[in-house]
């Protein structure tokens, strides 16, 4: 439950009148579906009624017809804006579309903010943004205050403006803390970060889950379980910490562990929460199932999983690399080289500077691709840049050197590939 320190500060959004379905439209590129659900989270906890594709789509229901219906259907608008959106034509389309919404009906508010440090676009230097860029993993602070006066068109009171900026200050402290952590290879500090939570912590579970997947990615799952399970009594509408929960029951492996993720999944997939981490984790899920039962359908389930997300989302590269490997070990490798051709339009040939799983994923291509001396150069590069993230490496060398024994390569080329996981 949100704080009334930080609530008593907010507008509470309206009633809806029937002429409209929802308060808010989110326009966003699946790559940044992370920040995307955090922030969907969270206007969610304080009672608007939010418009996510991932979430409103079904099944046989056209794309473009179910964003235009849920855009003309909606109060207020939020572009999502970084590094991942600026080449997308689809993006621009539904900020041209935003723009002149906010022309023709005065009562529809538009929003864009921008969530990294990339420059903002021609088309949008007459629009104000708001920036995020300090809150790399969803949205907090005093920027989260201003969001929502700004999505209701209510200015903020003098000490709301005061409050905004004790909250900003206190949320970029906390978040460097976490990333120290992890960087420092302390699961404990994490703990304590935690369990000593502020304001910030308490406001949105965002801050909560990076630490959260922070003990995933040390190894820690049954830390980050039963930390997570703390966070679902505090924020029980969110999407993220159940996600994450999946995760690492499926990670830790132990007696039931499989069984409960898939059926914290299949609900969210029941529910048609079909975004593409819900989709990717449950894809995780049935290919660990696979590895227990040798049962073909449960590799296939794996695969349909991750191209069901990646068709959803063409530009998600971490579903899409996915279903390209499982492709391989069905057998059907111009499947899998089509899709790594797809996927290497998307993240590029080069090792992507501080992100592991990008660059991980730019070896996977090549590899699927046989070009391993390629992928034995990026995968080494992507472990050095992150050299405590056990688990990621743990998890990245078992899927290489499963795609290298279906494609029967040859000693020496698994040793090109292999030779940057020293330690498995």
């Amino acid at each position: 439950m949100i704080p009334q320190e930080w609530l008593k500060h907010a507008p509470v959004p309206p009633v809806l009148d029937g002429k409209k379905s929802w308060h808010v439209f989110l326009s966003y590129r699946s790559v940044n579906r992370g920040w995307v659900l955090n922030l969907y989270d969270i206007l969610t906890e304080l009672g608007f009624k939010v418009f996510l594709d991932q979430y409103v789509l079904k099944p046989g229901d056209s794309l473009a017809r179910t964003l235009e219906d849920g855009l003309q259907q909606s109060q207020a608008g939020i572009l999502i804006w970084s590094n991942s959106a600026k080449d997308s034509e689809w993006v621009r389309n539904e900020y041209d579309v935003m723009i002149s919404m906010a022309t023709n009906d005065k009562s529809f508010c538009f929003v864009p903010i921008k969530i990294d440090r990339a420059s903002l676009p021609v088309f949008a230097n007459t629009k104000l943004f708001l920036d995020f860029t300090e809150y790399p993993d969803g949205p907090n602070g005093g920027d989260l205050l201003r969001l929502v006066h700004a999505l209701l068109k209510k200015p903020l009171s003098d000490e709301a403006v005061h409050f905004a900026w004790e909250q900003d200050e206190e949320s970029g402290i906390a978040s460097a803390k976490i990333t120290a952590a992890i960087r420092n290879k302390r699961p404990e500090k994490l703990i304590q970060l935690f369990n000593e939570s502020g304001l910030p912590w308490k406001t949105t579970a965002s801050l909560s889950c990076k630490a959260a997947e922070g003990l995933i990615k040390l190894g820690k799952e049954d830390e980050a379980i039963d930390m997570l399970e703390k966070i679902e009594k505090d924020f029980s509408k969110a999407i993220r910490p159940k996600q994450l929960k999946a995760l690492a029951l499926a990670r830790r492996g132990k007696g039931d562990d499989l069984d409960d993720a898939m059926d914290i999944l299949g609900l969210l997939y029941a529910l048609n929460n079909l975004d593409p981490e819900t989709l990717g984790i449950y894809g995780r899920t049935w290919m660990d199932k696979y590895n227990l039962s040798k049962d073909i359908t449960d590799l296939q389930q794996s695969r349909n999983y991750y191209l069901q997300a990646f068709e959803r989302s063409p530009d998600d590269y971490y579903t899409g690399i996915n279903a390209a490997s499982k492709s391989i070990f069905l057998g059907e490798f111009d499947k899998a080289t089509e899709i790594a051709d797809k996927i290497q339009e998307i993240v590029g040939s080069k090792v992507v500077p501080g992100d592991y799983w990008q660059t991980a994923t730019v070896a996977e291509a090549f590899l699927i691709k046989k070009q391993f001396k390629e992928a034995g150069e990026m995968y080494q590069q992507a472990v050095d840049m992150a050299p405590t993230e056990i688990k990621s490496h743990e998890s990245t060398y078992k899927q290489a050197k499963l795609v290298l024994d279906k494609m029967e390569a040859s000693e020496g080329d698994k040793q090109l590939v292999l030779k940057a996981f020293k330690n498995y």
